[in-house]
């Protein structure tokens, strides 16, 4: 029998552009801390993904002057928190991002860092 050639497993990677001059001023969310208690409302994650598809599309700048009930943003002191934090949130953290997530009064919390938005809702 002939040899198995084994095919080369390639790691996937986001290219990040090398041009100084290129500016990536849009928001990019992790989820890899992500906290949210078990929840079956289906509609509001359908909701929440039309949201962030919809934030995607906009600049970090147009969000900073959006209204904060809109696509705006407000800072939420992390004192005024009452669930524990995440470990990705480090005691020199001041304040939290909030967004809300589909327009109604549910909020979810983060931390930017350049253009990443590491999330946490409650």
């Amino acid at each position: 029998m002939g040899r198995i050639k084994k095919k080369s497993i390639k790691e996937n990677k986001i290219k990040v552009p090398t041009d100084n001059n290129i500016v990536i001023d849009y928001p990019v969310f992790c989820f890899k801390h992500l906290q949210t208690a078990p929840n079956k409302d289906y509609k509001f994650y359908a909701d929440f993904i039309e949201r962030l598809k919809k934030l995607c599309n906009l600049s970090w700048n147009q969000i900073s002057v959006a209204q904060k009930h809109g696509f705006g943003t407000e800072k939420i002191p992390v004192n005024q928190i009452k669930p524990e934090m995440p470990k990705f949130v480090t005691p020199d953290v001041t304040d939290l991002i909030v967004f809300r997530a589909n327009g109604d009064n549910r909020p979810f919390l983060g931390l930017r860092k350049d253009n990443i938005f590491r999330r946490k809702i409650w």
